[in-house]
């Protein structure tokens, strides 16, 4: 245990150094092979952590150090959450990256496929709706994401991503942030452009090669997307705009499909079919 106690002082420390967090901003908790987690406490800069500040809490949220003085991070709805939906996750980070939320800010979504190597060890990454930070909107702006995704821009606030250990939530939390930087400098520069849709193929195989699949590719997405129904497996109908949190803002000759949170419903659940949606579209 003191070993995994001083991976996450160190992992928190290069958070702060990389300008990832600020003074007491972010958070993160490991499981433990007993089921409970390792967290990191409530305030404090990041990069002052001593391994035995850090807390063990059991699933329900209950600090079992003993010590009535007890306050695990805040975010500790969000991170119980993940837990619950995905028994494959053994790390959770959250991070107050600047670039992504830099890119929540103005409206462009990581969803839409920029950069190969994103695609391949992130796959889509959704904007979560904006919630108060450090309250139960925050687990609640997730739960419907975190099921398909392995990375998450949480809107105005920060990220969140997870790992099978530490090291994997950490280099996951380095490439957003990296791809996020990547297309600020493109929009400062002129108009993103986004990968062609046999080319998003090809790397969405890729990805499942790896054995980094979810079961994101098969959703139709939220934001600049390409719409992907389950019963067609990877092949793509065409380019839609499917903004929740961004409603009025779809550029011209793409329809809105007001309502998708998170590119959970499939297009049977909507009022056209995929086809004539397309028709709309292209």
């Amino acid at each position: 245990m003191q070993i995994l106690r001083q991976e996450v002082v160190d992992v928190a420390a290069e958070m702060y150094r990389r300008d990832l967090i600020s003074g007491p901003a972010g958070n993160i908790s490991v499981r433990l092979p007993d089921g409970n987690l390792l967290v990191t406490p409530s305030g404090g800069r990041k990069d002052q952590l001593d391994p035995g500040e850090l807390l063990v809490i059991d699933r329900q949220g209950n600090c079992l150090n003993g010590d009535a003085s007890c306050r695990p991070t805040s975010e500790l709805p969000m991170h119980l959450e993940v837990y619950g939906q995905r028994p494959d996750v053994a790390a959770v980070i959250h991070a107050h990256p600047i670039s992504c939320v830099a890119l929540s800010l103005a409206g462009v979504s990581l969803v839409d496929p920029y950069i190969p190597e994103a695609l391949v060890f992130l796959g889509p990454v959704p904007t979560a709706p904006y919630a108060t930070p450090a309250s139960e909107e925050n687990r609640e702006a997730i739960a419907g994401l975190i099921q398909d995704h392995d990375a998450i821009i949480l809107a105005h606030h920060g990220s969140l991503t997870v790992g099978s250990d530490l090291d994997q939530a950490f280099m996951r939390l380095e490439i957003l942030e990296h791809t996020a930087k990547t297309v600020v400098l493109a929009c400062q520069i002129g108009t993103p452009r986004r990968l062609d849709p046999d080319s998003v193929e090809k790397l969405l195989a890729q990805r499942e090669g790896f054995g980094f699949r979810r079961e994101d590719i098969e959703h139709p997405l939220d934001g600049f997307g390409f719409l992907i129904p389950r019963n067609q497996g990877l092949r793509t109908l065409g380019m839609i705009w499917t903004s929740s949190v961004f409603p009025d803002h779809a550029p011209a000759g793409m329809v809105n499909l007001r309502g998708m949170v998170g590119g959970a419903r499939d297009p049977e659940a909507l009022e056209k079919p995929a086809e004539e949606l397309v028709d709309l579209v292209l």
